[in-house]
């Protein structure tokens, strides 16, 4: 059975009052947006958001598509970083609207979200932040160990202010170490942390993966992170500091080979490409038009791709008839697999692959994915109407369940669309005060 925190709060019933009260003022705040389904499981959750670019992004984010409320602190000018990083651009509806329009990348990881911009080099922006990490169960920030001290946003203070607040904190190096004072930008930590060594093809240089995974990666374990920390806290009604970092989590997720190099004690066997160092076949091979990945991962698996390919006698070849005879003589049988499927479109490979049992692929280009018949059946693209730039598509949020509906209730929001909203409904600002804040410079 699925459940929502704010149900498992209320099964509680010292706090029950409170979790109630809370939720309805969450609720009461939320002026424009559709209300959150109670069957989501963060219904109820209130995260602050000090984050920018993407791993910290794509955490709150996950926050936000399971039922959290988001507030995400920006710049009052210039915004999170990502605003400016195009093109692609989703151009404004509005011809007179400065600027190219909302960057792709910025849509891509702050839907859910409601954007509070405002400035805490101002003592004013200070007190608001520590009137809403009061009201927060989470706060998520990225900046550079000890930076946000001297504002009075670190742990330390924080927890003083509200101590259940779990305080999230992602940065390349982590909080102690040698490293933690660096900056950490994925690409550097793909480098520094093995996974660049082992991407590339098996004679070329070392490359990065095609997407920041290792910002990725980090912003699930610390979504995770969040999770379990929320349940920890309905035992001992106690939050706690979360230490998550760019290169433990790239660490970790070298999974199986740096369990092989602990192991063996050996040094790793580098790069492989689409290549599997102890399976094969197990890689790409050029057809006709594109690429096709096969994947043989047993000796019955290789006996079906000969069949399908036309050389039934591959089979009983001594070079081939084990995967340990195929991994010795890997360039013999990958050559002879590359000449067959080049005489044929990958389509027509597909066709001839299907219903066979043989873990199959082709190599689609990211149009090809966004376009995929299974990805549009798993409803993974969806299109939302966004303030400023009318209907955009989006990528879903992946995890069905059967309980709730995840997924994307509101855009991604404009530079300080829900500043006003925040202030006055959620903290109980006047307008005169926020006029006066505005003219300050401390929102916008």
């Amino acid at each position: 059975m699925i459940m929502s925190l704010s149900l498992l709060y209320r099964s509680r019933p010292c706090r029950q009052s409170n979790v109630l009260s809370r939720i309805l003022a969450l609720r009461s705040y939320s002026t424009t947006a559709p209300p959150v389904d109670g069957t989501l499981p963060l219904a109820g959750i209130r995260v602050l958001d000090m984050t920018r670019v993407l791993a910290g992004p794509y955490c709150t984010q996950i926050l936000g598509d399971l039922g959290a409320d988001v507030i995400k602190v920006e710049h009052p000018v210039r915004g999170d970083d990502t605003r400016a990083w195009g093109p692609p651009y989703a151009k404004y509806e509005d011809a007179s609207q400065k600027g190219p329009g909302e960057s792709a990348y910025y849509l891509a990881v702050n839907r859910n979200k409601k954007s509070l911009a405002l400035s805490f080099q101002h003592k004013s922006g200070v007190e608001i932040l520590h009137k809403l990490a009061k009201e927060c169960d989470v706060f998520v920030e990225n900046y550079v160990p000890g930076a946000l001290k001297k504002y009075g946003m670190d742990y330390e203070t924080l927890s003083k202010i509200n101590p259940k607040l779990i305080y999230a904190s992602i940065t390349g190096y982590g909080q102690t170490g040698p490293y933690s004072n660096r900056a950490g930008y994925d690409v550097m930590v793909e480098a520094e942390m093995g996974l660049m060594h082992i991407t590339g093809s098996r004679d070329g240089p070392p490359v990065k993966v095609g997407v920041a995974v290792t910002d990725l990666t980090t912003g699930l374990y610390t979504s995770n992170a969040i999770m379990a920390a929320l349940l920890a806290r309905m035992r001992t009604g106690k939050g706690q500091h979360i230490d998550a970092c760019l290169s433990d989590c790239q660490v970790a997720t070298l999974s199986n080979l740096a369990s092989s190099a602990l192991i063996s004690g050996q040094k790793d066997s580098g790069r492989w490409g689409t290549a599997h160092p102890s399976i094969v076949p197990y890689r790409s091979y050029k057809t006709k038009d594109g690429d096709i990945l096969f994947g043989g991962g047993n000796d019955r698996l290789f006996g079906v791709l000969c069949d399908r390919l036309g050389f039934p006698d591959w089979k009983s070849d001594a070079r081939f008839v084990t995967n340990s005879d195929r991994v010795k003589h890997r360039e013999d049988i990958d050559g002879l697999i590359e000449a067959t499927t080049q005489q044929k479109t990958t389509k027509e490979w597909l066709d001839i692959f299907e219903g066979s049992g043989m873990p199959y692929a082709a190599v689609n280009d990211i149009q090809g994915t966004l376009n995929h018949e299974h990805v549009l059946a798993r409803n993974m693209v969806t299109e939302v109407d966004h303030p400023a730039c009318g209907p955009i598509k989006l990528v879903n949020t992946p995890i069905k369940y059967s309980e709730a509906r995840p997924g994307v209730r509101t855009p991604p929001p404009t530079l300080g669309q829900h500043t006003d909203e925040i202030l006055a409904n959620f903290l109980q600002y006047t307008k005169d005060e926020i006029s006066q804040l505005k003219t300050n410079g401390v929102v916008a």
